[in-house]
């Protein structure tokens, strides 16, 4: 039963959300309806999705997460060698029968959406490809991470014409990610370098890296603005992430470190930032 925990645990459980709320939400908004294909799609994307993304993550990132204090806790499973396989299992066994019926029912454009983003998943953590150590990609394709599921949701939910419509919302959302994710990795410049793992943060520092977070969450903001009510009011949600970066405008590499705690506030944070867009839903739903 420990050993079911440590691999549960493996599966960021304070991160669910983050990639059930945009398919649910957008599947919710397109098809007006809570069908099976709300609750499948939904719960993959709470659970299995995300024990698929973690669970590689953490199998792979071993031997570097030793090295790594901030892992064993909510930032991340320090799974023992030993459950490597088991949590390997889990992760694709669990994912498996969710993504088949995903694609049975999905036509062409979902189905290539839903691939892209499931090998976006795969290739940031498995050997032989690991994306996470290739610098701006790695951003780029944890940024798909959450945009995946939003992006599946509108295409197997509504039609292509409704994708470009809400071409903005989608590359706010991805800005809003990479950003995220290029922030995350500042206060691991020093242990990746030690590790000689690559990543955004590695290759212009510290110090550029919190500078291009903050013009990526701009540019987000953006976005969000220029397309409009209600979903232009999700700005304000990018305010407290500004915030939160702008202490570290002039951080050293040296002083990477001193970055976790901006990322641990991330943590919380996101769960304002989903009350700020619930209640945007429920005023859109109402007046709609």
């Amino acid at each position: 039963m420990n050993n079911f925990f440590l691999i549960a645990q493996s599966s960021r459980p304070i991160s669910w959300i983050n990639t059930a709320f945009p398919f649910a939400v957008a599947y919710l908004l397109i098809a007006g309806e809570f069908d099976a294909l709300f609750w499948i799609g939904s719960f993959f994307f709470l659970i299995p999705y995300n024990l698929l993304m973690y669970g590689i993550n953490d199998v792979f990132d071993y031997q570097s997460d030793l090295a790594n204090p901030r892992k064993g806790g909510i930032e991340g499973a320090l799974l023992k060698p030993e459950l490597h396989r088991a949590t390997l299992i889990a992760a694709f066994g669990i994912a498996a029968p969710f993504s088949a019926y995903l694609f049975f029912i999905s036509d062409l454009l979902s189905s290539v959406i839903l691939l892209v983003t499931l090998f976006s998943v795969v290739a940031y953590s498995i050997k032989g490809l690991r994306f996470k150590e290739i610098p701006f990609l790695d951003s780029m394709t944890s940024a798909a991470h959450f945009t995946g599921p939003l992006v599946f949701a509108i295409s197997v939910a509504g039609s292509a014409d409704q994708l470009v419509l809400t071409l903005p919302i989608i590359g706010a959302l991805f800005f809003w990610s990479m950003a995220s994710h290029a922030f995350g990795a500042v206060q691991d410049v020093k242990a990746d370098r030690l590790a000689n793992i690559g990543s955004i943060a590695t290759t212009v520092g510290a110090r550029w890296t919190v500078r291009l977070a903050v013009g990526l969450y701009l540019l987000s903001a953006v976005l969000l603005v220029g397309s409009g009510p209600p979903q232009a009011i999700a700005a304000i949600a990018l305010i407290p992430y500004v915030g939160i970066l702008i202490p570290y405008w002039n951080l050293s590499d040296e002083d990477c470190e001193k970055a976790n705690w901006g990322w641990k506030s991330f943590l919380w944070l996101n769960i304002f930032a989903g009350a700020v867009v619930s209640l945007i839903i429920i005023e859109f739903l109402q007046t709609s």
